[in-house]
């Protein structure tokens, strides 16, 4: 018997634009469907214990149907993966890197006889995307995600979706664009979108410095705060959790100017950072850790 083609849709946006917010709505929704999630960062997505099924390695079974996994080094090994699973998925929903150029992921679509493509969703960051657009070294990077969008996600418009950036948008692609605070369900939004053809706009790509850190150092709320409004120029993306004097931790998200931290659970310190290379390098941040008081 032969299979349906299946569907493959990609969400792109930059480094901390909510693209791992979006896909925990995605999987906890009941759409009867079973959609398979690739991330690159497994332990970035915090699924609710309660819809979890089973797990088994890198794949972690849900209760609704879905299955959510890491994508691995090699995409068409991963693709080949969805493909041989039984039951195969309804749709498979990857997550790029947020440096990603996701038009070069979806390609892999049109290379596969059994995958149909099924578009690209890009999630907009309100409150920092127009600076990020206007830096002279990302901002072609930034523009470029959105140009080959087939819908408009935009995160983080607790006021409503400012007109200025709708118009900035819309200058970029004509795709629909969507206020996420103002959406229901996201499942028909990522599977139901109309995708134009799969093209990569190859913009200009600056180099990345990457920095990771595990360890059992812990921090009260003044000093990770103190130490966070010392980070060095130029580290674009901070996320983590760092361990509290008292048990338990905090759950760190830094995104350009914002910053949020919240209480969570964790058994180590973790964090990670990504910053641009020539304005950071790997040295620096390691200082700027190994500086904190506490």
């Amino acid at each position: 018997m032969t299979l349906p083609r299946l569907p493959l849709t990609v969400i792109g946006g930059y480094l901390g634009a909510g693209k791992t917010t979006l896909l925990n709505r995605l999987l906890s929704e009941h759409h009867g469907l079973r959609i398979m999630v690739m991330v690159n960062d497994f332990g970035a997505i915090n699924i609710d214990a309660s819809l979890i099924e089973r797990a088994e390695g890198d794949t972690i079974s849900l209760t609704n149907g879905c299955v959510c996994c890491t994508m691995g080094a090699d995409l068409f090994m991963a693709l080949g993966d969805a493909l041989d699973r039984r039951p195969r998925p309804d749709h498979l929903v990857i997550e790029a890197s947020g440096i990603a150029d996701p038009a070069k992921i979806a390609m892999a679509a049109r290379a596969e006889p059994e995958m149909a493509y099924g578009g690209i969703a890009v999630v907009v960051d309100a409150l920092n995307w127009p600076a990020l657009a206007d830096d002279a070294q990302i901002g072609p990077q930034i523009r470029g995600q959105v140009a080959v969008a087939d819908l408009v996600l935009v995160s983080k418009a607790a006021d409503g979706l400012p007109g200025g950036l709708a118009a900035r948008l819309a200058a970029l692609s004509p795709a629909p664009l969507v206020d996420l605070a103002q959406a229901g369900t996201v499942a028909p939004l990522l599977t139901g979108m109309t995708p134009g053809d799969a093209r990569a706009v190859n913009p200009a790509h600056p180099g990345y410095v990457g920095w990771a850190h595990e360890g059992e150092e812990m921090l009260d709320r003044a000093a990770l705060e103190a130490l966070l409004a010392r980070r060095p120029d130029g580290l674009y993306r901070i996320k983590g959790k760092v361990l509290t004097p008292g048990g338990g931790a905090h759950e760190v998200h830094v995104v350009g100017a914002t910053q949020d931290i919240k209480p969570a659970q964790a058994d180590r310190t973790t964090l990670v950072a990504i910053g641009l290379e020539g304005r950071v390098d790997r040295d620096a941040i390691a200082r700027w850790w190994s500086a904190r008081s506490g």
